[in-house]
């Protein structure tokens, strides 16, 4: 599996997604943040989203972020996906479907990383629940320490961030989509 048949499978199901919204790349670009030209590349397969990228394109075009790779088995695996991320790994546990509203991953992040993230569709929640290491979860203007076993649920519709405490940390996050 290799970064270029992730850069396809992106490209081509974010082109089927803008296509079956009938929107224009410039209309894509203005409900997503990310620039006309980035678009174009990602749908062209000359681009890799990083993953907060990737986050901010579907919730702009108010779909899950597992509908760009999911139903693809090899992308599944952080092993293989997101090559700009190298520090936070994701693993789709499920994929988004329909008749649950939500998706569960399982996430590692290494060398005492911080993703942040940009605001996703309005009223997505998500739920974290630490399976080892410390984790510090930023969302309504502070910062909230866990601890392995410890959970959070959040609205995930403002500015959030994942910061390992340890040196790795992993957890689940499950989004859910109303």
């Amino acid at each position: 599996m290799s970064e270029q048949l992730f850069k396809q499978q992106v490209g081509k199901k974010l082109k089927s997604i803008r296509l079956d919204k009938q929107l224009s790349l410039d209309a894509a670009a203005k409900l997503t943040g990310v620039s006309k030209a980035m678009l174009g590349q990602i749908e062209r397969g000359e681009s890799s989203p990083t993953i907060n990228k990737l986050w901010q394109i579907a919730s702009g075009l108010e779909v899950s972020f597992s509908s760009f790779f999911a139903t693809n088995k090899e992308l599944r695996q952080h092993t293989q996906a997101f090559p700009n991320d190298s520090k936070m790994k994701v693993d789709t546990l499920f994929g988004y479907q329909g008749d649950t509203q939500f998706e569960m991953f399982e996430i590692q992040l290494t060398d005492f990383h911080q993703q942040d993230s940009t605001p996703h569709s309005h009223g997505v929640i998500e739920h974290i629940v630490v399976l080892s290491g410390e984790l510090a979860m930023w969302f309504d203007g502070d910062w909230h320490p866990l601890q392995q076993g410890e959970c959070v649920r959040f609205f995930a519709d403002q500015a959030h961030s994942y910061k390992a405490i340890t040196e790795t940390v992993r957890f689940q996050n499950i989004v859910y989509y109303p």
